[in-house]
């Protein structure tokens, strides 16, 4: 079996009608699936949308509302009311569920990112499949369209999934806009790189074309590629779909959606929690010869080749690393932002002189940095 454990994330779009309210024909069809993997030897995990949808009708709401609190008042009924529809057709299939609600910061902080681990870990020991949904009750930013493409290619990261498969409104990603019939609009069966040219295909910076949502799927497989994941996006809509997008998978063949393949390196789990779960706090600008050794050579940063730092953050916090031109990584600081400023240029063996006492050679030590520069530019 190639693809044991899958994380499988479906929109509200695959699960809603055209008025916004929940299909349970759709749900019953995909929990239906979901055990056939899981009877197949497989663990599955879900992530769902839709908890928002499943409150508006019991709070009252012709359509979504416009406003946050409302929003949050309806994944605060609907995410009881989703889990439970979900746990009810999964005992019917012969199968439990368990629900669990995240925000980015159980994902940030370290000590509750690995909590998160260990516990979906054991559900899945237990021959549990978990339904993951956002936190959409508590958290602060809007609620929209993309956060549980990002939160599913985290999930699949930490839970070290074989193949993340994100069921859509649409078929894959096209090199235009779907919509337009002109013979030369295609699917895109396979991705091996996520260049520039891709990411304007899906909507983004300097591209006038994109199908709503498919930025944050590129955003997504980004993150789940990098880890070690395998990544399709596919539809959700036609029947039997996921149970078809997994036998496609597991004869290698690309006939459905659009496939993205993993990078050449997993990176570690610390790394992926590094790189994928902690916003950057500052910036390290650095030379070129020390870019080299970064991107080319896996090395330390050390303070000769830092030539500028912005913003203010301490020691422990995450930055990114820019070569002046574009970012090339993002590590853990030993010295605060201030620190860096007086030992930038010089030499390790001069910072105990510079700052009257010595921490580190390293400014950031290449065990907590990620680097993800192109090696041909250097």
């Amino acid at each position: 079996m190639k693809f044991k454990r899958i994380v499988v994330k479906v929109g509200s779009s695959s699960l809603t009608n055209q008025n916004g309210k929940l299909n349970f024909t759709q749900l019953d069809a995909l929990s239906r699936q979901l055990v056939d993997l899981k009877n197949q030897g497989r663990e599955m995990i879900l992530v769902s949308s839709g908890a928002v949808a499943a409150g508006m009708g019991e709070l009252g709401y012709a359509k979504k509302p416009g406003s946050i609190p409302e929003q949050q008042a309806c994944a605060a009924v609907g995410q009881g009311l989703l889990v439970g529809i979900y746990n009810k057709f999964f005992r019917e299939y012969g199968a439990n569920s368990a629900q669990i609600l995240l925000t980015s910061s159980d994902l940030e902080n370290r000590n509750r990112y690995l909590n998160a681990f260990n516990t979906l870990k054991t559900l899945i020991d237990h021959g549990v499949i978990p339904v993951i949904n956002e936190n959409d009750t508590v958290v602060t930013n809007e609620i929209k369209v993309g956060d549980n493409d990002t939160l599913a290619a985290r999930v699949a990261g930490l839970v070290e999934a074989d193949l993340l498969i994100n069921l859509s409104d649409v078929d894959g990603l096209y090199n235009g806009d779907p919509a337009d019939n002109r013979d030369n609009i295609q699917l895109i069966s396979k991705v091996e790189n996520i260049t520039t040219e891709i990411e304007k295909m899906a909507g983004g910076k300097g591209s006038a074309v994109g199908t709503g949502g498919m930025e944050t799927k590129i955003e997504a497989a980004k993150i789940a590629v990098n880890s070690g994941v395998q990544m399709i996006i596919g539809s959700g809509k036609e029947k039997n779909s996921l149970l078809k997008i997994v036998e496609m998978a597991e004869n290698s063949q690309f006939n459905l959606g659009t496939t993205f393949l993993t990078a050449e390196e997993r990176l570690s789990k610390r790394k992926q929690w590094l790189n994928f779960n902690l916003p950057p706090l500052g910036k390290i600008v650095v030379d070129r010869g020390a870019a080299e050794a970064l991107v080319k050579r896996g090395k330390s940063l050390l303070p000769g080749g830092i030539i500028e730092v912005e913003g203010e953050f301490n020691s422990g916090d995450p930055v990114t690393i820019s070569d002046g031109n574009r970012a090339i990584g993002k590590g853990i600081v030993n010295y605060n932002s201030d620190e860096i400023k007086r030992i930038k240029g010089s030499h390790s063996n001069e910072i105990e002189k510079i700052l009257g006492y010595f921490n580190k050679s390293e400014v950031i030590h290449r065990d907590n940095m990620v680097i993800g520069g192109d090696k041909n530019e250097y």
